[in-house]
C-alpha cells in the first residue's frame, strides 16, 4: 500500500474510530449509572418500547461503525474518487460517524439514573425528539470538518478528457427498414434488495407505527420497480426502464455522439453499483462484466452494464448515423 493509499484509508476511517472511541468512554463513564436493560427502541412520541443489555449496546455500537467504516474505507481506496467527488465522500463519512454517534450517546444519556422494574429494565424513559435535529446538525459540521481535513491532503485531480469508447462498430440497414435491440438486465440480488427493505417496512408497521414503516415501504417499492432493469436502443435513443413505464433515464439519439462496448468495473470507475453520477459520466451499474458507453454531446458519457452490448452499442451508431443524414 503506497503513501496515497494509506492516507485515504487513515481519513476514511478516523471520523467511525472517534465516534466509536467517544461512545465508548461514555459508556464506561456511566456504566454503574445505568440500568441493566437500557431503553433502546422508542416510537414515534419518543417513548421507549424495547430494551437492551448494557452488553448488546456495546456489541451494536461496535458492529456498527466497524461495519460503516469499513465499506467508507473500501469506497475511499478502490473507489478511485477524485477532486471534489473525493471530498465529499469523505465529508460525507464524517457527516454520518458524526450523526450516528450523537444519536448513540443520546441513548445512553436518557438512560443514566433512570428507574429499574424488577428486571432491571429502564423506567420512564423517553427520547426528546429535538436530540434529532442537534443530531443533523452535529452531521453538518462534520461534514464541513471533513471536507477540511480531505483538503489537506495531496490533491489528486481526475483524468484531463474523457475516458473514449472503442466506435466503429454498425449494422448495415436497408433504406427503411427499422430495428430496434432490447436485453433484460439481470443480477441474482436484485430482487432481494426490495423484498428485504419492504419486509423491514412491514416490521415497522406492527412493531413500531405506520410514521416509521412508511420510508421503508415507499424505498421498498421503488426498488422493486427497478428489481429488473430494461434496455432498448431504437430510434428514439438509449432507454433505461424498470417494471413500469416510469421513472426512466432515455438519452435521446440527437445527444449521443458515438457508441461503444467496454468492460466495466463498477466499484472502481463509479464507486458501486445503482444509479451513479461521477465528474464527467453518469450510469447505471447493475453488475461488473461489459457495458454500453455512449459519449455525449457536452464532453459526458452515460454507461449501462448489460449483456451483448456489443450488438447494442453498433445498432445505436447506426441509428445516430441515419439521424445525422436526416437533418
Amino acid at each position: 500500500m503506497n503513501r496515497r493509499n494509506v492516507g485515504r484509508v487513515v481519513l476514511a476511517a478516523l471520523p467511525f474510530v472517534l465516534a466509536l472511541a467517544a461512545d465508548l468512554i461514555l459508556f464506561a463513564t456511566w456504566r454503574d449509572r445505568l440500568p441493566a436493560q437500557v431503553a433502546s427502541h422508542f416510537v414515534g412520541n419518543g417513548r421507549a418500547d424495547d430494551h437492551a443489555s448494557r452488553g448488546s449496546y456495546i456489541a451494536i455500537v461496535v458492529v456498527l461503525f466497524a461495519g460503516i467504516g469499513a465499506l467508507w474505507v473500501l469506497m475511499a481506496v478502490a473507489g478511485k474518487f477524485t477532486g471534489r467527488s473525493y471530498g465529499r465522500l469523505v465529508a460525507s463519512g464524517f457527516a454520518a460517524a458524526g450523526g450516528l454517534g450523537y444519536l448513540m450517546a443520546a441513548v445512553l444519556s436518557i438512560n443514566v439514573d433512570a428507574a429499574q422494574d424488577a428486571e432491571g429494565r429502564a423506567q420512564d424513559v423517553s427520547f426528546p425528539m429535538w436530540h434529532l435535529a442537534v443530531g443533523v446538525g452535529v452531521a453538518a459540521l462534520a461534514f464541513g470538518l471533513g471536507l477540511l481535513l480531505a483538503a489537506l491532503l495531496p490533491r489528486e485531480d481526475a483524468p484531463a478528457g474523457r475516458r473514449p469508447v472503442v466506435v466503429g462498430e454498425r449494422i448495415e440497414l436497408a433504406d427503411g427498414e427499422i430495428a430496434g435491440w432490447a436485453r433484460n438486465v439481470g443480477a441474482w440480488w436484485l430482487p432481494l434488495v426490495p423484498l428485504l427493505v419492504l419486509g423491514g417496512g412491514i416490521v415497522l408497521l406492527f412493531t413500531a407505527d405506520w410514521i416509521a414503516a412508511i420510508p421503508a415501504l415507499v424505498i421498498g417499492v421503488l426498488l422493486a420497480v427497478f428489481a429488473r432493469p430494461y434496455v432498448t436502443v431504437d430510434r428514439r435513443g438509449l432507454t433505461v426502464s424498470g417494471v413500469l413505464p416510469w421513472p426512466r433515464i432515455r438519452i435521446p439519439l440527437d445527444r449521443i455522439e458515438a457508441a461503444g462496448s467496454r468492460k466495466i468495473n463498477p466499484l472502481a470507475e463509479y464507486g458501486g453499483w445503482g444509479y451513479r453520477i461521477r465528474p464527467g459520466r453518469t450510469g447505471v451499474m447493475i453488475r461488473s462484466g461489459e457495458g454500453i458507453v455512449a459519449d455525449l454531446a457536452g464532453g459526458r458519457q452515460f454507461a449501462v452494464t448489460v449483456e451483448d452490448s456489443g450488438t447494442a452499442a453498433a445498432l445505436l451508431n447506426t441509428l445516430v448515423d441515419q439521424r445525422r443524414t436526416e437533418k
